[in-house]
Formats: structure tokens, C-alpha cells, sequence
């Protein structure tokens, strides 16, 4: 009896707890879809970021820029988690650049380190070619050609057939909410919730 109460508690605590960070998914998708309220110039340029909590001009960005802006509406400060995670194991991180250290201005505006981010959290899914496998709130990154990479954010919108869901994303021409799931090749899938 007293085991069975101890691990009634035990799993309420747990809940209560996970409840208290846990992020909601149609959040990022509500979050996701306000941003494509606003008018975004597509500018990949270096800009000095304040840490933590610092965002480029709010009239610029790039793919990455949805991302972080989103999670950050939800209380998520991925310019912090990503750095320090990149401070403390660094190697496990891209050496695209040539970086020998992290910069904290740049490093969560770039796809291959948000994926490496997400997956050292154990946020990465199986990638599939059913439109059903992408959820509201979940992360897609793409190959568009080359290395170049790409990232959006599924929402809770569907596509005139009605069998995915629609991405917001800034590829060029803002952020935008389109139709575009299967359109370049998917690299990663990533369900990120706390």
C-alpha cells in the first residue's frame, strides 16, 4: 500500500512538473502563424546580438529567425540553450565555419546547429513521406541544393487536399505560411517541446 501511494505521488510530482515546462505544440503553431503578421525583409547578415534574449531588427531575418522568435514566444530562449550547449561540448557541434570557439550572435541563427541542438535533446523523429507524420508545433529542416540548408515550422493549417500541414517559413520573401512540406529534401524532423 505505502509503495503504491509513494509511487502515486511520485508520478504526480512528475506530471505536475513536466506540465510546468512542457510546451504546448499548437502554441508554436499559434506563435508560428503571427509571425507571418509581420512584414520581414529576408537579410542574412552578421548582426551583433545582445545575450541572452536578443533578437536581430524585428524587420529583418532568415529561416532561423521563425524559429528562434517563435520559441522564444513560448518562454524558450534558443540563443541561450543553444550556446551554452554549445560551450559545454563543442565538438559535437558543425565545423562548418572554421569557428574555434562559439559566437553567441550567430551560432543559433545557423540550421546545422539548430539540428544538432535538437537532436542532442532528444527532440529528433524519424523522417517519413506521409504528410500525417508532421504535427503542429513540430521543426522540419530541408537540403534545398548544395549546403544549403533550410527550417520551418509545421502549424495547425492544412493544405488545400487537406493531407499535410502547411509550414511557416522564411525563405526569401518573409515569414510566410505556405504549402511546402515535400517540396525540397527533408533532413530533419524534430519535435521540440520544452
Amino acid at each position: 500500500m505505502k509503495t503504491t501511494l509513494l509511487s502515486i505521488a511520485l508520478l504526480m510530482a512528475f506530471n505536475l512538473c513536466f506540465s510546468q515546462t512542457a510546451v504546448d505544440p499548437i502554441e508554436i503553431s499559434k506563435h508560428a502563424l503571427e509571425l507571418t503578421k509581420q512584414r520581414v525583409t529576408y537579410d542574412p547578415s552578421y548582426f551583433a546580438i545582445d545575450y541572452p534574449n536578443g533578437d536581430i531588427p524585428s524587420d529583418k531575418g532568415v529561416c532561423t529567425d521563425v524559429i528562434i522568435r517563435t520559441y522564444r514566444k513560448v518562454g524558450v530562449d534558443l540563443q541561450k540553450e543553444v550556446h551554452e550547449d554549445m560551450k559545454a561540448s563543442f565538438s559535437s557541434y558543425p565545423e562548418i565555419w572554421g569557428l574555434k570557439t562559439t559566437d553567441k550572435s550567430i551560432d543559433h541563427r545557423r540550421v546545422p546547429n539548430l539540428m544538432t541542438y535538437f537532436k542532442r535533446k532528444g527532440a529528433e523523429i524519424p523522417i517519413s513521406d506521409q504528410g500525417k507524420d508532421y504535427l503542429p508545433g513540430d521543426i522540419v529542416c530541408w537540403n534545398l541544393g548544395g549546403a544549403t540548408t533550410h527550417i520551418g515550422i509545421v502549424v495547425d493549417k492544412k493544405s488545400k487536399d487537406e493531407k499535410r500541414n502547411l509550414i511557416v517559413h522564411n525563405i526569401g520573401g518573409g515569414q510566410v505560411i505556405e504549402d511546402c512540406l515535400f517540396d525540397y529534401k527533408i533532413i530533419g524532423h524534430y519535435r521540440y517541446y520544452e
